[in-house]
């Protein structure tokens, strides 16, 4: 895997990690979510300045990939409301890479070599492995690992969709630009309905780290729909998850959440599953 795109990820991934922890440290998820993903769409219209607009081939899947994006967005949001980040952030972001591989086997028709399929292996279950350290207990968390789950299957599938149309799109900027605009439409509309007057106390007095987390957004999502034309499908997937990580040294500097053994290994599987990655042909 080329060595601009692995940067590009993991860049992305740290992004990820902290504007992911802006949304769960506020009590609103659902307004935090939504000015996130609205000062990501206000931003949007500096990326159209990039180039030409996206091809017409490519429209289809930014409004799919929209839609999707707001169910992950939904479905996430439910998943924090029933389980704590420890549990449902692994879950999601650990089952998405070998959906994208499976996805992207049957629909693109990209296949990895066996270093690379190893290291999305070993990445899911690393991450995955995250969650047995947290105490997670699944006959008590049945609703917070079936939210977790659809969140990472509509990661998977707007990965697959994002990874089609950008490369028909003949302008990745452009192709980013405009999904990112469309992106916020369903989500602010039901911020707004659901808390009415609320949600302006709550632009008064929480807009700033949300704005931050627009701003971590744009440049998440945004690097790795470029790392898209870079790589494959699955690696770029599997790359973006080490933010989950990233994720645990922030709990553990900023939140004091314990980084124990098991999560030490888990970490080094991630990073091991990385370096297969990037060592393949």
């Amino acid at each position: 895997m080329d060595s601009v795109a692995i940067a590009l990820v993991l860049m992305a991934a740290v992004m990820h990690a902290t504007w992911n922890a802006v949304v769960k440290v506020d009590g609103d998820r659902l307004m935090t979510m939504a000015v996130v993903i609205s000062t990501t769409g206000l931003l949007a219209p500096l990326l159209l300045l990039a180039g030409p607009p996206p091809a017409s081939e490519s429209w289809p899947y930014i409004v799919l990939s929209a839609l999707l994006n707001n169910a992950y967005f939904l479905f996430l949001i439910e998943a924090y409301r029933f389980g704590d980040l420890s549990y449902v952030y692994p879950i999601a972001r650990g089952s998405a890479p070998l959906m994208v591989a499976a996805g992207a086997w049957g629909v693109a028709d990209e296949y990895l070599s066996i270093a690379g399929l190893t290291g999305v292996i070993v990445i899911s279950v690393g991450i995955i492995s995250l969650v047995r350290g947290s105490g997670f207990k699944l006959g008590t968390e049945k609703r917070a690992v079936v939210f977790a789950l659809l969140t990472g299957l509509m990661i998977a599938t707007y990965t697959v969709v994002d990874g089609i149309g950008v490369r028909l799109s003949g302008n990745p900027a452009g192709f980013i630009g405009w999904l990112f605009i469309l992106n916020p439409l369903p989500i602010l509309a039901i911020a707004l309905v659901r808390r009415r007057g609320q949600a302006w106390v709550y632009l008064r007095t929480n807009w700033r780290p949300a704005v931050l987390g627009g701003f971590l957004n744009l440049g998440s999502y945004g690097l790795s729909i470029w790392a898209l034309t870079l790589g494959t499908m699955a690696n770029v997937s599997a790359l973006r998850e080490t933010s989950v990580i990233i994720a645990a040294v922030i709990g553990t500097r900023m939140l004091g959440e314990a980084f124990d053994r098991r999560r030490v290994l888990a970490a080094a599987a991630v990073a091991f599953g990385v370096a297969l990655i990037a060592l393949q042909a």
